[in-house]
């Protein structure tokens, strides 16, 4: 047996907290273990004794190293096909809160730049210090203070207003499942916001909407046309789950394709609906659920 290497149980005491800065500043899980991997190899070449805060240090480091792969990421997005969706993030169903982040916050969080969403995240999120913010982003206080206040700014309006109980989430989100497997309209309309959204991220891998679908109408009439198309029997509910702080399932169409459906609720009535489909971003999901990778089916 290998002797205790003190270094290395230090970092993996701090290992989930670093994988979910990353995952916050990236969207992706894998590219937040790729950053917090990067981290692990710079750690093993300090002198951990000398560190005065481990926390800091690593904390700092996967900062700086999530906000060189963010830049890249941000570029690529720009010519990624349709809509772009954080891999989905399940939680335990007993498992508490992780951070007060949900997946509506993470897609305002979009709209940011790299440094207004590294310091927003590193102090209103993660509780550092605007002093230890400004080293790890190399700005002084004053000017990271200015960062994190427009970013509260910009993300304000996605703060949930309506806190929905574990309870009433399943509730709903089995209900929007079996209204929109049918195409009862009768049931949408009592589920649905008049403003309700929906956004599906296939990533060019499998058939998703490329653009936004707004309002009732609108998304009434794709769900009771998939029904006509396809039947019910075409889409299958798999489980109930809870994506990033919101409710939702996990379903198959058609036997095949794998997806997530995560629901934003406001007082009651479902008003933005987030469908992922891009096989890349489910193999966690499949591998929880204990089904095959999902690959690119149309």
């Amino acid at each position: 047996m290998s002797p205790p290497d003190p270094a290395t149980d230090l970092f993996e005491t701090h290992r989930p907290r670093l994988v979910r800065l990353a995952y916050r500043m990236l969207g992706s899980v894998a590219e937040a273990e790729d950053v917090v991997q990067n981290a692990w190899l710079r750690w093993r070449t300090v002198d951990a004794d000398q560190v005065r805060e481990p926390g800091a240090w690593l904390t700092r480091t996967t900062s700086r190293l999530a906000l060189d792969v963010l830049k890249s990421a941000r570029a690529r997005r720009e010519t990624y096909f349709g809509a772009w969706l954080p891999e989905p993030l399940i939680e335990a169903e007993a498992e508490p809160a992780q951070d007060s982040l949900t997946l509506t916050l993470m897609m305002a969080l979009e709209r940011l730049s790299p440094l207004e969403r590294a310091a927003f995240l590193l102090h209103d999120v993660f509780g550092v210090g605007f002093d230890e913010v400004a080293t790890t982003l190399d700005r002084d206080a004053a000017a990271v203070r200015q960062l994190a206040a427009r970013a509260r700014r910009h993300v304000q309006d996605a703060r949930p207003r309506y806190v929905v109980g574990r309870e009433e989430g399943d509730r709903i989100a089995r209900a929007f499942f079996d209204a929109s497997r049918s195409g009862d309209v009768d049931a949408l309309t009592h589920l649905l916001s008049e403003t309700a959204v929906v956004r599906a991220d296939g990533g060019g891998k499998v058939i998703a909407f490329r653009n936004p679908i707004d309002g009732l109408a609108r998304i009434k009439r794709l769900y009771t046309g998939l029904h006509r198309k396809y039947g019910m029997d075409s889409f299958v509910f798999l489980r109930l789950l809870w994506i990033d702080g919101l409710p939702g399932f996990v379903s198959l169409e058609r036997g095949r394709v794998l997806q997530t459906t995560a629901l934003n609720i406001e007082d009651g009535r479902i008003v933005e609906i987030f469908i992922t489909r891009n096989p890349d971003k489910l193999a966690r999901v499949a591998a929880e659920l204990g089904l095959s990778p999902p690959g690119g089916v149309h």
